[in-house]
């Protein structure tokens, strides 16, 4: 069945409500945007369909820009790793050591986070 989105934009028609689904997720239909079937004449706000109103709202604000905070976190701890090897004392780098390691399992969380992304819609 296929469903057709109306936006302050114009109107764009999609497939199936898995479709309109993902969209609703990735930010390109609004829950103020209307979703009416093909064969059908009513308009329905998206959010007030089941299927979207269950499904993940877009992240907006700080959220919407990934792992920041992940990623200055490693900065942070890695910048600490880095003092502690250059010390003298043997058991200061071996924590230090150890906060490198921390450092590269957050920066591959980051990576495969990122590569699991769906790519953005041009």
């Amino acid at each position: 069945m296929r469903y057709v989105v109306r936006t302050p934009d114009g109107e764009l028609t999609y497939p199936s409500l898995l479709d309109v689904e993902r969209a609703y997720v990735q930010g390109l239909v609004d829950a103020d945007d209307e979703v009416r079937e093909e064969s059908s004449q009513t308009w329905r706000k998206a959010g007030s369909l089941p299927v979207l109103a269950r499904a993940k709202s877009p992240a907006s604000g700080l959220a919407a820009r990934g792992q920041w905070l992940t990623v200055a976190g490693a900065v942070l701890v890695g910048a600490l790793a880095l003092s502690l090897v250059l010390r003298d004392s043997w058991h200061l780098r071996i924590v230090g050591i150890v906060l490198a390691l921390v450092v590269s399992s957050l920066l591959t969380r980051v990576t495969f986070k990122a590569f699991k992304r769906p790519p953005p819609q041009a």
